[in-house]
């Protein structure tokens, strides 16, 4: 979630765990459990232009500054208009670049060069400026530099889009009086109300998704049933996660996030490639369960000894055209958040179904165990870093040590403000835009983020208190007040980042609330043992089922027909 603090604009966003899945935990290993937190410095601030000539003429631009050398107005009253002069032609290295009719007492326009800011800011300063813009054809990168120098400049420095500079130009012409300004950000939006019924209805929808029979079992008869349900059982042994499973699927994050961090620059690409097959599966799945209970439409055709339907190669062409759409404009914020939070969900929704938890004890483990990850990653790491930034910030900001992204000073988090082109990002959250208009809005298009991992987490919890009510006709008691628990933790977390101004990791408030509460209910219902051994739940291994076979096989009655013994 993103947070602005009063002073200098502070942008921050959390992250939390990513895990994937195509069939099975050890896929879902090699795509990521991403649990960390977008934790970014950067100032941003509005040029408001208007032309000398008209005062109807207003435009308004981003900016970008460093607080650390001079703070900006907060408000327009306390701000001071300058006259700009458009010196763009030139990159204000040394005196020579000043034109003969000098530049005192204006609000200079200089393209970036091969000299530093500073260097930049002297000459301005030296010839009587009053303020420095600096116009860049790259990403926006708030300006870094020895703070001792600058303490002896005490003129505003802030860099703009060229592309800004040639739009107020043609629109305002050449006579035009600018102020800067830098007003604070509000710490509510309505974006995270979004996120938060995306989260929970999510984890409600899958949870109770997995606890439902498939259609063609429903119509069989009990023996039946039982039979092709013990079969389901055999056949998705692979994607349960014991408690040996659950620990090499944890060593298997940690290789994964100490490698995205040092050959950031390559695998996001292999991340982006998975996450494409898996999410064009999970829609596929998610489609067909709502597809197959339509009763019309059903003709199919005769391919390789097997009747297709056709609705479900349609199904099949739409779902492969929408991971395609989403791979092209993957980059293109202003709209496939939309495309990509619905691959997202249905990702989980898929995750949630495919992948199941046998007992409490291995939930306890996973979520345990992910919880101390995150902690250490986000908390802990910065103390071993060249740079003292975690890695799971370096990681979720694409700025990882092999990433090529690194800047000198004061970092920026591209996500926000101008992305520098080919800053590919990790596709491991729910996005949706921020709604109230600010500063934030006009520079960019600033995200609310959620990690899928704060979806599947605590989400693998509540899919089996819902199999579990299943199996012991609960009437859905744990799975409802789980449910209930993981919305309390998310409100907790949500209330939290807007007090404290500061990212918080999501499961250090989803795993407490959804443990105890399910803890609490199991010893109030004295089913405490059951619950955590999974005893009545836990799927049958092949030697089960065998057995099972075998006793059924003994108790059929002996044929009257002596030829048949």
């Amino acid at each position: 979630k993103h947070r602005w603090s009063r002073a200098a604009m502070r942008m921050r966003a959390e992250t939390v765990l990513a895990m994937a899945t195509v069939r099975g935990w050890p896929v879902a290993g090699v795509l990521l459990l991403l649990l960390g937190v977008f934790q970014a410095e950067a100032q941003e601030g509005i040029l408001r232009a208007s032309s000398k000539e008209t005062s109807l003429k207003i435009r308004e631009y981003c900016i970008i500054f460093n607080a650390q050398w001079m703070p900006l107005p907060s408000t327009l009253t306390n701000a001071t208009n300058y006259q700009l002069q458009d010196l763009t032609s030139t990159v204000l290295c040394n005196s020579s670049d000043v034109p003969a009719e000098g530049i005192k007492d204006k609000l200079v326009v200089v393209m970036r060069g091969n000299c530093t800011f500073i260097e930049k800011a002297r000459v301005a300063v030296g010839n009587q400026a009053k303020a420095l813009l600096i116009a860049s054809n790259t990403g926006l990168i708030p300006p870094s530099g020895n703070t001792s120098e600058y303490d002896q400049l005490q003129i505003p420095v802030a860099l703009i889009s060229y592309a800004d500079v040639v739009s107020m130009k043609k629109v305002l012409g050449n006579q035009i009086s600018a102020t800067l300004y830098s007003p604070p950000v509000p710490s509510m939006d309505y974006s995270i109300l979004i996120i938060f019924f995306i989260a929970v209805g999510t984890v409600a929808l899958g949870s109770y998704w997995s606890g439902i029979e498939e259609p063609e079992s429903e119509s069989l008869s009990p023996e039946s049933r039982s039979k092709t349900r013990r079969g389901s059982k055999n056949e998705d042994t692979a994607n349960i996660l014991t408690p040996i499973t659950v620990l090499f699927f944890v060593i298997i994050v940690i290789v994964m996030i100490v490698l995205l961090y040092f050959f950031y620059k390559w695998l996001v690409y292999v991340v982006i490639a998975i996450f494409s097959v898996a999410s064009t599966i999970s829609l596929f799945n998610c489609l067909w369960a709502l597809v197959r209970r339509i009763p019309y439409c059903k003709c199919s055709f005769m391919c390789s000894n097997r009747r297709i339907e056709v609705r479900l190669v349609v199904l099949a062409l739409f779902c492969v055209s929408l991971a395609a759409v989403w791979v092209v404009f993957r980059n293109n914020d202003r709209w496939i958040w939309i495309l990509h939070d619905c691959l997202g969900v249905a990702f989980c929704l898929n995750f949630l179904k495919t992948l199941k938890m046998p007992h409490f004890k291995s939930c306890v483990i996973l979520l345990v165990l992910l919880l101390i990850y995150d902690v250490f990653f986000v908390f802990i790491t910065p103390l071993f870093t060249p740079n003292h930034e975690s890695i799971m910030v370096e990681v979720a900001t694409g700025s990882g040590s092999g990433s090529g992204e690194k800047t000198t000073g004061t970092n920026l988090m591209e996500l926000a403000v101008a992305p520098a082109p080919h800053n590919e990002k990790l596709p491991v959250v729910i996005r949706v835009p921020r709604l109230v208009p600010s500063v934030a809005t006009l520079c960019g298009i600033p995200f609310s983020v959620l990690g899928f991992g704060d979806i599947i987490v605590p989400g693998l919890l509540v899919a089996y208190c819902r199999r579990f009510d299943v199996e012991t006709n609960g009437y859905s008691i744990y799975f409802i007040l789980c449910t209930i628990a993981y919305a309390a933790g998310m409100m907790l977390t949500f209330v939290v980042l807007i007090v404290m101004k500061m990212a918080q990791p999501a499961l250090l408030y989803l795993v407490p609330c959804t443990l105890i509460t399910c803890t609490i209910t199991a010893i109030a219902r004295k089913e405490l043992r059951i619950f955590w051994t999974g005893s009545v739940y836990e799927m049958m291994t092949p030697v089960d089922a065998a057995s099972e076979e075998t006793t059924a096989a003994l108790i059929e009655p002996v044929s009257e027909n002596p030829s048949e013994i």
